[in-house]
């Protein structure tokens, strides 16, 4: 085995004789009645930003989905593969989840992938297609932004994915209805994972606010 994976086994090794030791009560009970939890998060896949470690959360907290640049895809009829769709699915009908949280961050790369991206230029097959659903949440940024730097306009865009995804939430019938209801919350979060900040969506403002 590599030193990569080697480290993978060694972290398993602790948390097996440490952190699952301590929380064997809780771990065993979610085995034995299930998982409840309360929160979904729609997070992006890159490792620097782990919902569980982020939050410090306990096993059966969050039920997360993880995909490049954290985003949720309209609701589509046709095809047949739909993971995160299918994931907020289980986490709304099936568990009942209470929060939906789509958790932006900054210094993400399918957001500058996409903000980068010429056309017919790109290597990748499925990335590409992927993130051009916030095409024209960046055609928006390009002209009301025009005069800021690059690093304000790639905040930007990378909050205004955070935005795509609320909205793209609502396309879902089953989470629409919950919402109306008040039996489901959305949130819009953004981390900045260099200081690290965490600032949520104010729906009033129209504006991320850090957490005090």
């Amino acid at each position: 085995m590599t030193k990569a994976v080697d480290k993978l086994v060694q972290g398993y090794c602790s948390y097996r004789d440490g952190a699952y030791e301590k929380s064997r009560p809780l771990i065993e009970d979610l085995v034995e009645r299930g998982q409840h939890p309360e929160v979904a998060v729609i997070a992006c896949s890159d490792s620097r930003v782990d919902p569980a470690i982020l939050f410090q959360a306990d096993p059966g907290d969050l039920f997360v989905v993880r995909n490049v640049a954290n985003l949720v895809p309209p609701m589509e009829e046709e095809g047949t593969y739909h993971g995160t769709s299918a994931a907020l699915e289980f986490a709304v009908l099936g568990l009942g989840v209470k929060h939906l949280v789509v958790l932006g961050h900054a210094h993400c790369g399918g957001i500058k992938l996409m903000m980068d991206a010429q056309p017919g230029t790109s290597s990748f097959k499925y990335v590409s297609p992927w993130v051009s659903m916030l095409a024209a949440a960046h055609r928006r940024v390009l002209a009301t932004m025009g005069q800021a730097d690059e690093q304000e306009r790639t905040r930007a865009c990378e909050q205004n994915a955070v935005l795509v995804s609320l909205e793209n939430l609502t396309t879902f019938s089953w989470v629409r209805e919950r919402v109306e209801a008040g039996e489901l919350q959305l949130h819009g979060w953004y981390v900045d994972i260099a200081v690290p900040q965490l600032s949520a969506y104010d729906w009033e403002s129209g504006k991320f606010k850090p957490f005090s």
